[in-house]
């Protein structure tokens, strides 16, 4: 039979511990006890509309919804080693939440957590603000939707990422990540994509210096490039871009197709380079 604890203060460790098929309701986790680890190894729970301010609070924790919640900056390491989660409406505050964590769903919460959802599987996220330096660090099989993301060092080491109707305002995004399709969406920042294989964007504007370089199997589907000067170095790429390209340096194979383009730059390169750009309006051909 499930059961229900509402409006109590828990401030010791494990206050919570190994807590089975029950629903935690207008609870605070705070005071001066300053335990550690409050919901421990619990299993089938609810939490709602309670407020976090200790470390450690969900860790290894199986089949769990965190809903209308708050964790504050005290709430380091908020949620690690856990599964089958839910969190919804929540504001997280905590350093490194997500670690190594499955079958995890966030939806419509806003974020601040330097190094969010490292080494994960199965992450879909969704309607969410996160601020989140090396956010998603080689995690894999993640869905992502109207998200709004700021901080560097984004989706490195990755495997297996859709993206979509999302704003990413970010630096060295998607590094060394493999199987990356990112649709309708904007994306800030320098370095974009370096070392990169199987990255599609599609109907996505990009922007920020020296995009897209050392990629294998790379593909712009009707996008717009901003600001982006020396592009495409030493990439495999096929291209399609509406409008203009600072410039474009080295790409090693494939074709690179654009409106207009500042600058060709076929020089000084380390391995043969015969990528084609090829300036739609004016039909020349460069190379």
């Amino acid at each position: 039979m499930r059961k229900q604890i509402k409006n109590q203060s828990f401030d010791e460790e494990r206050s919570l511990y190994n807590l089975k098929n029950t629903d935690v309701i207008g609870c605070i986790f705070a005071g001066p006890a300053d335990g550690e680890s409050v919901l421990k190894e619990c299993r089938n729970f609810s939490v709602k509309e309670s407020k976090f301010s200790l470390r450690y609070p969900l860790w290894h924790a199986k089949g769990f919804e965190l809903e209308s919640s708050s964790l504050d900056d005290k709430t380091r390491a908020p949620i690690w080693y856990s599964s089958k989660g839910i969190i919804s409406n929540c504001k997280i505050d905590g350093i490194k939440c997500l670690r190594e964590c499955k079958d995890i769903t966030v939806d419509n919460c806003t974020i601040n957590s330097p190094e969010f959802g490292w080494r994960c599987k199965n992450v879909e996220i969704t309607n969410s603000t996160i601020d989140a330096m090396y956010f998603l660090f080689e995690s894999k099989n993640v869905k992502i939707n109207k998200l709004n993301m700021t901080e560097k060092y984004s989706f490195q080491y990755m495997n297996n990422i859709h993206i979509s109707d999302s704003v990413l305002d970010t630096k060295d995004a998607f590094w060394h990540s493999k199987n990356i399709l990112v649709e309708n969406s904007v994306v800030k920042g320098e370095y974009l994509g370096w070392f990169s294989e199987n990255l599609t964007f599609i109907n996505c504007k990009i922007s920020g210096t020296q995009p897209l370089c050392y990629c294998k199997n790379l593909k712009l589907i009707n996008c717009t490039m901003e600001n982006t000067d020396l592009s495409f170095e030493y990439s495999d790429v096929e291209a399609d871009i509406k409008g203009h390209i600072l410039s474009v340096k080295n790409p090693k194979s494939g074709i690179i197709t654009a409106d207009s383009v500042g600058e060709v730059i076929m020089e000084d390169a380390v391995m043969k380079c015969r990528g084609v750009v090829n300036i739609r309006q004016k039909k020349e051909i460069c190379a």
